[in-house]
């Protein structure tokens, strides 16, 4: 059935009784006055307060979000509308016309272009309209005490905690470049409690659901009287109105000029890094005078331009909170590796590096480029000891697997960059076989590296990649992680 516009009303009909029109038709839809005493629904204004939402994701009867819509209190956007001939997505900012389709609407019986680029979060077409809300804010109650972590910054933390609570105080954009192993979350303490203070609505997003897990428990350990929504695929929080929120990017489409603040973390990873509609998202999902924050430790090459070059506010934590210099990367040479490898043989300098750590008891992750070149050399490796195990993406035993690493079951852990980021082991040693593969970049290179050394009682682990022929790639990986150390020596960071 179509949802249509008829002398201001959302009903369901069509367009063939000469008196309505698709949403997408109107040049706009306007929005009565708002009526002071109208009796708002408050469950109605928690589900919609800084959301866009299609009518199928709200669980009241469409007559009353009409009657609201009547009083002022709730928006209608077009879900799709036009500049020119070109048709725009209003969700996901998508003009691209290879990721618009056409079908047969089950909702209006006609047939409808509609945003395959966002389908995921509900498919919008041009009869849908996007619903909003235009009514007073939740009242937010503040405990007496807002932030309950006793914990101690470094130095380079307070630096950048500093800088990132003025940013968030004035409305700012600000560039936290923090060495992998620095204690990002620890830093956003601070920001976090003088936003709430000041009844602020904040959000920290990440591209991926386990860093959201990861770090959901330790905000509401750090903030145990403070609503938190935690925002992901499946999610049960999906219709909590919350002061503090933790959401995956994906997340962000279903947000309208919600948040006072955006902690964007690891900003470089997939696939913020390569979905525009990701990057559209977490624009669209900020409140028009509002601060936004990023977080990662490998800024691409034309931000670590701007800034060299001023033109991006940024701090830097080139340090860990342990005073111990990253682990340097060694480039060893190591042949035509995959040549070998359809011998179901390895370079002998790569099984000597394994066999070592094997004979000494010490934990290690060698990263491979692709999946069936792991898996063809899993059963060579296993030679040296019984339990070693291979992991990727589509891996169904994945979190047990880097749970028996971290439970030392496993002595050596064979892995596809799924694991360059969001893990820590506290002592082990990391290897890259084919380092020279296009899928080894800079910024994968740094975040593999920075798997090793984290712990204050194992700052020293050794980090080795092993190629067929340098890269432009891992040279700048080793002088980003050169870089940093010379700082952290500059600044005093650092106690050798």
């Amino acid at each position: 059935m179509r949802f249509v516009i008829k002398n201001n009303v959302l009903i369901p009909g069509n367009t063939t009784d000469g008196n309505s029109l698709p949403i997408s038709d109107i040049p706009s839809i306007p929005q009565p006055p708002k009526k002071p005493n109208f009796p708002y629904n408050p469950d109605l204004q928690q589900l919609l307060t800084g959301k866009q939402l299609l009518l199928e994701d709200i669980p009241f009867p469409v007559e009353e979000v009409q009657t609201h819509y009547e009083n002022g209190y709730v928006t209608y956007r077009k879900g799709i509308y036009y500049e020119g001939k070109k048709p725009v997505c209003s969700r996901c900012g998508n003009m691209d016309p290879q990721h618009f389709a056409s079908y047969p609407c089950s909702r209006c019986g006609e047939t409808c272009l509609y945003c395959r680029q966002c389908i995921m979060m509900g498919r919008i077409s041009e009869c849908t309209p996007l619903i909003g809300w235009n009514g007073p804010v939740p009242d937010t109650i503040l405990p007496s005490k807002i932030k309950y972590w006793q914990g101690t910054l470094s130095e380079g933390q307070q630096v950048a905690s500093d800088h990132v609570t003025t940013a968030i105080q004035q409305n700012q954009e600000h560039l936290v470049w923090a060495v992998c192993g620095a204690g990002k979350t620890e830093v956003l303490f601070s920001g976090i409690e003088v936003a709430l203070a000041a009844k602020k609505r904040i959000c920290i997003a990440t591209p991926r659901t386990d860093v959201v897990l990861e770090l959901t428990p330790r905000l509401k350990s750090a903030f145990p009287e403070i609503k938190v929504a935690s925002l992901y695929g499946g999610s049960e929080d999906r219709h909590l109105y919350a002061p503090l929120t933790i959401a995956t990017t994906h997340q962000l489409l279903r947000f309208y000029h919600a948040f006072d603040a955006i902690i964007l973390d690891e900003v470089d990873a997939f696939p913020y890094t390569v979905e525009e509609s990701l990057q559209y998202a977490a624009i669209q999902a900020r409140k028009p005078h509002s601060a936004m924050i990023y977080l990662t430790a490998t800024p691409n090459q034309k931000w670590q331009r701007e800034c060299r070059t001023g033109k991006r506010a940024f701090t830097t934590i080139p340090a860990r909170f342990h005073r111990h210099p990253l682990p340097v990367p060694k480039f060893e040479w190591c042949g035509n590796w995959q040549k070998q490898l359809q011998k179901n043989k390895l370079p002998p300098n790569v099984l000597r590096w394994i066999s070592a750590r094997i004979q000494s008891n010490k934990q290690a992750l060698v990263f491979f480029p692709h999946i069936p070149l792991m898996e063809k050399a899993l059963p060579i490796l296993s030679q040296y000891a019984p339990n070693i195990e291979a992991v990727h993406a589509e891996d169904p035993n994945r979190k047990e697997k880097v749970q028996q690493m971290r439970s030392k079951g496993i002595p050596l852990l064979l892995t596809t960059t799924i694991l360059e980021r969001g893990v820590t082991f506290p002592n082990i040693d990391v290897a890259v076989v084919g380092a020279e593969e296009a899928i080894f970049t800079e910024s994968a290179l740094v975040q593999i590296a920075g798997r090793a050394g984290r712990s204050k009682d194992y700052p020293d682990g050794v980090v080795t990649y092993f190629h067929y022929g340098k890269t432009e790639e891992m040279l700048k990986a080793r002088k980003q992680i050169v870089s940093m150390n010379r700082e952290g020596v500059k600044r005093g960071l650092l106690d050798k």
